[in-house]
């Protein structure tokens, strides 16, 4: 039977959540994840977790921030001008909002870390950054790629 290794291209069902227990994201519900391993998809963390396992089989795994998101970087947090942020939703501690990318006009998520009169302080560091993770996985199918 075939076991995910690196490229194996799978379809999982998965859930993300804190040490305490709170659901950040989850896919059993559903339709299942298809990826392929080592595209970046997952976190290496993830992947690692992965590896080995075969159709069926099922992983809960706590995941370090090194192994999940990392930790937050300075050079990610920005002042932006309060008068910025629209009236009807004024900036609060805790909260993540998705802001243009200046270079791409992409969305990158922002996390509020600080609010004063004139700014707001925003990390744009992933916002699960410096978090230790419970990573849940159900394999639902594996495929091998083609080694060309």
């Amino acid at each position: 039977m075939m076991k995910v290794d690196y490229n194996s291209t799978i379809s999982i069902q998965y859930k993300l959540s804190l040490e305490d227990g709170t659901e950040v994201e989850s896919n059993f519900e559903d339709e299942p994840l298809e990826l392929t391993i080592g595209d970046k998809t997952l976190t290496d963390g993830m992947e690692d977790a992965l590896i080995g396992l075969k159709t069926g089989e099922t992983i809960k795994a706590t995941l370090s921030p090194e192994q999940a998101y990392g930790y937050p970087n300075e050079e990610n947090i920005h002042n932006i001008p309060i008068e910025d942020f629209p009236d009807d939703m004024p900036p609060e501690v805790g909260q993540v909002i998705a802001f243009d990318a200046p270079t791409d006009g992409d969305e990158i998520l922002g996390t509020i870390i600080e609010v004063n009169n004139t700014e707001v302080q925003v990390d744009f560091s992933h916002p699960l950054a410096g978090r230790t993770l419970i990573f849940e996985a159900e394999i639902k199918s594996i495929n091998m790629e083609e080694n060309q």
